[in-house]
């Protein structure tokens, strides 16, 4: 596993420089609150590993998300997040480059604050999506705006973006892979195992369940 090969470096990497650290550190317990992995989890990410790690991933990336998902994981699980508002108080909106007012939407979600989520994209994105992608904000009159299409749209910080595809192995280009983080949600032979135990755990002993989500 790529992942575990890195945290594996980074940790000789500390002990090597001499840098204070927890021995066997790793990316959830550095980077996560278990109260928004709860959540998650209510809203039906999967509890994996690799999963997790990907949910962690989309919620500290500084570039927005694009979900490699085969399986459609990432997409039932944004769409359950969409509707509770615990994460997304003023409400998901679902486009796709197809349609033709995808702008429009856009535009509404940065305006209001809203989350969106772009489905069943190819390997090549719209180009009028590149001032969104580098968050190209600027200060007209004490607002923070950005330009999308041929509209300037008052920035609200609330907003979210999304981007799925279904391609199991897509081949995007450098120009597009500096302005998204690309995560791949596709099914693991480690993750599958992480779910089919955690299935097992829940319907033979409900008690360990209800323990570990105290």
């Amino acid at each position: 596993d790529f992942r575990r090969l890195l945290v594996d470096a980074w940790q000789k990497k500390l002990v090597s420089l001499g840098i204070p650290h927890t021995p066997g550190c790793d990316v959830r317990q550095t980077l996560s609150d278990e109260v928004v992995i709860r959540g998650w989890k209510m809203n039906q990410l999967p509890q994996d590993s690799h999963s997790l790690e990907n949910g962690i991933i989309m919620s500290k990336a500084r570039r927005y998300p694009l979900f490699i998902d085969p399986q459609g994981q990432a997409n039932k699980f944004l769409k359950n997040m969409g509707r509770d508002t615990n994460f997304c108080p003023n409400g998901l909106d679902i486009i796709k480059l197809s349609d033709k007012n995808f702008l429009r939407t856009l535009e509404n979600g940065v305006r209001f604050g809203k989350w969106v989520l772009m489905e069943n994209v190819g390997e090549a994105l719209d180009a009028s999506l590149e001032t969104l992608l580098l968050q190209q904000k600027f200060k007209q009159g004490g607002q923070e705006m950005i330009k999308i299409g041929d509209s300037t749209v008052p920035w609200n910080d609330a907003f979210g973006f999304y981007i799925t595809t279904k391609l199991p192995n897509p081949h995007y280009p450098p120009e597009v892979c500096v302005k998204v983080t690309l995560v791949n949600f596709a099914i693991t032979p480690a993750g599958l195992e992480d779910q089919l135990l955690g299935v097992v755990v829940i319907e033979e002993r409900p008690d360990m369940e209800e323990k570990k989500n105290q």
